[in-house]
């Protein structure tokens, strides 16, 4: 039987548990507290920056606005480089949890290619996480209206609107113009991250790259307030970007496409300049290429075609193109004997078809198998008599022949306003030691006097020379861009720089000119039945340049192929007595072609009603 005593409660010590335990408890619960109060002084007072940012992220974005990209116009006004809406499709890291699953999911509904892939892994990790990087461009609206259905399903992706560069008239400006293109990372290295955030293209040749500072503008900003996807829900604030300035050039769009008309079929370079201001009427080099795939990234089938293509469309031979003087230097070559007294302006030779040397060691053959009989400065000129400029250029020798080529722009850079030029090259003794480990021979010199040898130049050094004949002595640095306008409407005009002048006396530039005019003028002159009798006087020269040898014979008669035919090339300048064009062309194993095209060029020059730069539109 229990004990009575066991079934008895003992309610002082039941109270004195509870107690206990109600102590255990409230130690506890206070413990949590003040780790809790601990916790929220940290966060408020210790971490608030941190925190206040992360929530203004969640819910605020600051947003770059792209600057629109200025525009390009011939002298006319003609656009020749102009900003044309696409859609992308953006992709925000931050809101997307699985970024391939995403991308996996998208490729059911859209064709994201591999190159798509490769260039957003690619601007993912220059821009990083945080800031949206483009998945796919140029969405059609079959794209954008599938994509619109299932956006649901896709938090963090968006399409946005974006201005790229288009060019309406292709590969007739190429050479000039140049062409923007994604940035690579190379070039992101070099340039502003805050001025170009959100901008994907930057110029990659010509005109574009050159004045990328000018074009690219500033760019602007934006706070706007998203949702939990990304989405924009409101612009609380807004700086409104800086437009790149729109660039006026110099180039007038009849002249040019006349020039590359003119030039069809053939490969080589014309350049025209205004020999008044050195204004670039055109800058054409044959065969060109469609500028427009290279905006978005060509293909790299399409790349090695144009790469590996026979006729190289992608080398700008106006600028770049290295080719000999040819009998184009001969007035040159008379400039400097009358410039530095080494030959009397009436001397005359006796012209039978070859010239040695004084002690017989080596004979140097004129162009006419005959020989010319007796010629003067002028007629060497005119009919481009070897021998003469033989003679001329042993009495020079090749310092002060140099000297006279080097003063009118040959063997160096023109300066014009894009940075893909080369120099050509005037031959020294110094040089050939170096280069070639040789000492410098008389035969050497004899050579260059009809500029071949070692000589160099580049068809845009050819215009500028030539000008400097038109201008009697005075020339300037060639110049692409007229006047650029201001995003505030301002008007910055170029002011053309002249260059070092040449002081020859009035007879001998008339001896000079005249006898250029005859090559044209004159049944004699080599150019008189390629070029014909224009409405306007003109001054000329003609050049060939032998690729192969054919001793003299006719090329239809050595079966010689087309790619071991002559170089043609011609420089001229019109009219005479107020010079306002001058020009240099060159074909490539063209024979005479160089000629006919350049009348072209100057009959389209001619037949326009206006050939000045209409003057800035009043801001």
């Amino acid at each position: 039987m229990p004990s009575l005593q066991g079934l008895v409660k003992n309610h002082p010590q039941e109270k004195r548990l509870f107690q206990r335990r109600l102590w255990v408890a409230g130690a506890i619960i206070l413990s949590l507290f003040i780790v809790l109060i601990a916790r929220l002084i940290f966060l408020q007072f210790f971490e608030h920056q941190r925190y206040t940012a992360l929530s203004d992220d969640n819910q605020f974005a600051l947003l770059p606005i792209t600057p629109p990209r200025g525009l390009i116009y011939d002298r006319h006004g003609v656009l020749l480089a102009e900003n044309r809406p696409i859609f992308n499709l953006m992709l925000a890291p931050t809101k997307i949890k699985n970024i391939p699953a995403t991308i996996k999911d998208l490729q059911t509904l859209l064709s994201i290619t591999d190159e798509d892939l490769k260039y957003f892994d690619k601007q993912l990790k220059q821009n990083g996480r945080f800031n949206p990087v483009v998945l796919k461009t140029k969405l059609s609206e079959d794209e954008m209206a599938r994509f619109y259905v299932n956006q649901y399903r896709f938090p963090g992706i968006d399409v946005q609107a974006e201005l790229v560069r288009y060019y309406p008239l292709g590969e007739n400006f190429v050479s000039a113009l140049g062409y923007v293109g994604r940035i690579n990372v190379q070039e992101l290295k070099t340039l502003d991250p805050k001025n170009y955030l959100g901008t994907h293209y930057i110029g990659k040749l010509g005109i574009e790259k050159f004045y990328e500072p000018q074009l690219h503008g500033q760019v602007g900003y934006q706070q706007v307030e998203t949702d939990a996807n990304g989405r924009i829900v409101r612009v609380l604030q807004r700086t409104p970007p800086v437009s790149g300035h729109d660039l006026h050039l110099s180039i007038d769009s009849t002249v040019q496409l006349a020039a590359m008309r003119a030039m069809s079929g053939q490969r080589g370079a014309i350049v025209a300049i205004d020999p008044r201001t050195g204004q670039v009427l055109a800058l054409a080099s044959v065969p060109g290429y469609d500028p427009n795939p290279f905006v978005f990234g060509i293909s790299p089938d399409e790349y090695t075609a144009l790469r590996d293509s026979p006729d190289r469309p992608l080398y700008n031979r106006a600028i770049r193109g290295q080719y000999p003087l040819a009998s184009t230097i001969k007035p040159f070559s008379a400039i400097a004997a009358l410039y530095y007294n080494a030959v009397d302006p009436d001397w005359t030779i006796s012209d039978p078809g070859y010239y040695t040397l004084p002690n017989g060691a080596h004979t140097y053959r004129d162009w006419k198998k005959k020989g010319h009989g007796r010629v003067s400065m002028a007629k060497a000129i005119t009919v481009s008599c070897d021998t003469y400029f033989y003679q001329v250029a042993r009495i020079l020798g090749i310092d002060r022949l140099g000297n006279m080529l080097s003063l009118f722009g040959y063997g160096a850079k023109t300066g014009l306003d894009v940075d893909e030029e080369l120099s050509g090259l005037v031959p020294t003794p110094a040089w050939k030691l170096k280069t070639k480990g040789e000492k410098w021979y008389l035969g050497d010199t004899i050579v260059a006097g009809i500029g071949q040898g070692y000589l160099l130049t580049t068809p845009m050094q050819m215009a500028e020379a030539v000008s400097g004949i038109a201008m009697r002595g005075h020339h300037y640095q060639p110049s692409l861009v007229a006047y650029q306008t201001l995003s505030q409407g301002k008007i910055m005009p170029h002011i053309p720089k002249a260059l070092t002048p040449i002081y020859l006396s009035d007879d001998h530039w008339n001896l000079v000119i005249n006898a250029m005019r005859d090559v044209v003028a004159s049944g004699a002159g080599t150019a008189h039945y390629n070029f014909g009798v224009p409405p306007y006087s003109v001054a000329a020269k003609t050049g060939t340049g032998q690729v192969y040898s054919t001793f003299g014979q006719e090329i239809k008669k050595t079966g010689v192929p087309k790619h071991l035919m002559d170089n043609s090339s011609f420089i001229a300048f019109a009219p005479i007595e107020n010079p306002q064009i001058a020009l240099a062309v060159v074909v490539e194993n063209g024979g005479h072609a160089a000629p006919s095209i350049a009348r072209q060029v100057m009959d389209a020059f001619f037949n326009e009603e206006e050939h000045a730069l209409p003057p800035p539109p009043t801001p």
